[in-house]
């Protein structure tokens, strides 16, 4: 777990025949969005047609892994195979995939695997456990009986048998995973929902022997996970556990064409740096385009956010909390309240299983706080005044600072430590530059 407790900041990535219809069905705006098969209730018959027009020419392996290292990411997370059950690699236990179905006829896995090997990113497969509309014995109770299940080809849940799929479709498509790639750094499931405590043992047993040194997230069930994963959410305090947030840029996972409000570069970073000062990662998502690109708002954001982390991450790697996660700041501007708004022409849409981001849009001038080598680092977050006072860094509360080194300036950074706080001369911001100043506090 050392390099994942490091890391920090990933990519995830959404993408799957999804991906061809970019939120709409048979000619108007698809309800569930990504999930739209079963709440649009068709057919497996008539959703297979997707894989007929699912070419993504444009898919570019080295694009992708620099788009992400660029933005300071150190791991990729893509999805294998996603509820509707396509695979979207070369599966010899299932003909329902990628290579045997579509135009495109290639195994992207390969390539992305190979580029992220190439420029030292880790990587990670996406697998859909619970929830497979592609098989006849996948039950679900969420949120009642039946209710995540493909209920048009398969309407009798009381014959299904979960552990049919189990030894079935699972087992044999988490070897292929594990062995047609190389190394694979991290398995990641998705809705354990009917998983027996004895099948994810036997499902860790198996991927720890393929593969020993993979990290397996809590979804793989029953509490046999290495780490805790939080959906569209940021815990509240410190996690002492390892844990990672999996968040949205814009309100949908896969792509949506009409999802067009996403969150800014300073939002996410200040969310990054929530989630840092509490002791997790975040997994930052984006859905490709069926023609395999990156969207042109996600590439923005990300460059924005990369152009940052350049200049700060010192004390985002590798760090640990301090005692003190944040503090708000006095003497600020009013708070800025981020609205993500709908669309006028997208569907009202309140299922928690698709647009279910929980996390806040306030921009409030805060300080988040980290620990690396016995430094503090102070992280001044959307502050527009000229000097800004850390109470949490005052003589009265025991400290002795010896120097303080604003992060991206090579500059004398200007300070003062009173029984207050501690005061620091604020650099200006120009235009489009993220408002975010990271210092590197030493102490005596």
């Amino acid at each position: 777990m050392d390099w994942w407790k490091d890391a920090k900041f990933g990519m995830f990535m959404h993408w799957g025949l999804y991906s061809q219809t970019a939120g709409y069905w048979d000619g108007h705006i698809a309800k569930g969005n990504e999930h739209f098969m079963i709440h649009e209730k068709i057919s497996l018959a008539d959703y297979g047609k997707i894989a007929n027009d699912f070419n993504p020419i444009n898919f570019n392996a080295e694009k992708w892994v620099l788009t992400a290292k660029e933005a300071g990411m150190k791991y990729i997370v893509i999805t294998s195979k996603h509820h509707d059950g396509f695979a979207m690699f070369d599966s010899p236990s299932s003909d329902y995939n990628i290579v045997k179905r579509t135009p495109y006829s290639k195994d992207p896995m390969k390539e992305l695997v190979a580029t992220c090997h190439k420029h030292n990113m880790k990587f990670g497969f996406y697998y859909s456990l619970g929830r497979d509309w592609e098989d006849p014995d996948v039950p679900t109770d969420w949120p009642t009986k039946g209710g995540r299940s493909n209920l048009v080809d398969y309407p009798d849940e009381d014959i299904k048998v979960f552990h049919k799929y189990f030894e079935r479709k699972v087992k044999p498509q988490v070897e292929e995973l594990l062995t047609q790639y190389g190394k694979i750094d991290i398995m990641w499931f998705d809705t354990p929902h009917d998983i027996s405590v004895a099948e994810s043992q036997e499902l860790r047993d198996l991927i720890l022997k393929l593969q020993p040194d993979c990290i397996i997230n809590s979804r793989i069930g029953n509490e046999l996970g290495d780490y805790k994963v939080t959906e569209q959410e940021i815990v509240k305090g410190l996690e002492k556990k390892p844990w990672e947030a999996c968040i949205t840029m814009g309100k949908n996972w896969g792509y949506i064409e009409y999802d067009t409000i996403y969150k800014s570069s300073e939002l996410m970073t200040r969310q990054l740096l929530e989630i840092v000062s509490k002791g997790g990662n975040l997994l930052l998502n984006n859905g490709p385009t069926a023609k395999g690109e990156i969207t042109d708002l996600a590439k923005e954001r990300l460059a924005k956010i990369g152009i940052w982390m350049n200049k700060n991450s010192e004390g985002i790697y590798g760090s640990s909390p301090w005692k003190i996660q944040s503090e708000l700041l006095s003497k600020a501007k009013k708070v800025d309240v981020v609205q993500i708004k709908d669309d006028k022409n997208t569907l009202k849409n309140t299922l928690k299983d698709t647009e279910n981001d929980a996390t806040s849009k306030e921009i409030i001038p805060e300080v988040q706080f980290t620990l690396k080598n016995n430094n503090i680092y102070a992280y001044v977050c959307s502050y527009h005044e000229k000097q800004v006072l850390i109470k949490s860094l005052s003589t009265e509360n025991g400290l002795k600072i010896k120097s303080v080194i604003q992060l991206d300036h090579s500059q004398k950074t200007k300070w003062k430590q009173t029984k207050e706080g501690l005061e620091i001369e604020m650099p200006s911001y120009v235009e489009n530059e993220i408002p975010i100043s990271g210092f590197r506090i030493e102490l005596y």
